[in-house]
């Protein structure tokens, strides 16, 4: 496959369920459709109920799609002989904790069809990527709740699939065990895997994502590059002076389109990157003192909100 290939496409997929006995279908996937490339990382997000965990569950082949298409490796989703190639590690596992992580290791390899001259050997390898060789042979009700997301990476991976699904990755993990876990997943992104990653924690797919899609309300609302996601639009920077007079505030303010706050004494502009140079002369001549220059860094958290608060506002006015 070449670097841009498809690994993963669905096409206007929908599913729609029924809460309960008697209750009318509620729609949670409306029409979605996303690519996943060869040897990225691929971040999918969306508050919690967006549809994230149904999308996975039926690219796993867990749940069937209303209609819609679904495929991965050039497979449908319905098929079953590819999935030796996919590995899934699901939001919430369960683990024997009466064994060891080596234990599990070999229980899951056996059942991925690990040949018996090959197991041990790759049980030690998956130990040394998860950081657990010292803990192998520890029983896993032990292990704290980062060893239990490493283990569990480790069985998603236990037959050397060329992709990899994670869902809810990084839940529940302190900063330690987050930074552990973004270790192992740009690992398999150098030894040429493919993940997909579902997740809430935005700075985690800062860091690690090539691309994204975001969900809201079971619609995808933006696809695309993470740079191209975060550059967007015109450059802005923020500038912080002190003893600024009002009148030169609303000045800057309406020549350069710019936003201001206050904080105490303090007077935050926010304006256009081009016009930073022509407003700082005028604050200068105006007596005002400049606390600080800085480039404005749009984050994926303020457009994640942004995204969601225009879906909302959108649902309300249907």
């Amino acid at each position: 496959m070449s670097a841009s290939a498809e690994i993963v496409r669905v096409d206007d997929l929908v599913k729609d369920v029924r809460p309960g006995f008697g209750l009318r279908k509620k729609r949670v996937l409306d029409g979605i459709s996303f690519r996943v490339r060869e040897r990225e990382i691929f971040g999918f997000i969306g508050p919690n109920g967006a549809g994230k965990t149904t999308t996975l569950k039926v690219l796993m082949g867990l749940i069937r799609a209303t209609s819609g298409k679904a495929s991965i490796l050039g497979h449908d989703v319905s098929e079953t002989t590819f999935r030796r190639q996919i590995g899934f590690l699901p939001e919430q596992p369960y683990f024997y904790d009466y064994l060891t992580g080596r234990e599990i290791l070999r229980f899951y390899a056996k059942l991925s069809g690990v040949s018996r001259g090959c197991r041990e050997r790759r049980v030690t390898q998956l130990l040394e990527l998860a950081g657990l060789s010292a803990e192998g042979n520890t029983r896993l009700r032990s292990y704290s709740k980062g060893m239990l997301q490493r283990i569990g990476i480790a069985q998603a991976l236990v037959h050397d699939p060329q992709v990899v699904f994670l869902d809810e990755p990084m839940s529940g993990l302190d900063p330690v065990g987050r930074k552990e876990v973004r270790d192992i997943i740009l690992r398999l992104r150098a030894e040429g895997k493919t993940v997909f990653m579902s997740t809430h924690i935005l700075s985690d797919v800062e860091m690690l994502c090539d691309r994204v899609a975001i969900i809201v309300n079971g619609r995808i609302r933006y696809e695309g590059a993470i740079d191209e996601f975060l550059h967007a639009g015109e450059p802005e920077a923020d500038l912080v002076f002190a003893n600024l007079p009002a009148e030169t505030a609303t000045r800057l303010e309406e020549r350069f389109e710019a936003r201001l706050r206050g904080h105490g004494d303090h007077i935050e502009l926010r304006i256009a990157e081009k016009d930073s140079s022509e407003a700082l002369r005028v604050a200068l001549d105006a007596g005002a003192d400049v606390i600080s220059a800085t480039p404005h860094r749009v984050s994926l958290e303020s457009i994640f909100l942004s995204t969601v608060n225009e879906a909302d506002t959108e649902e309300d006015s249907r």
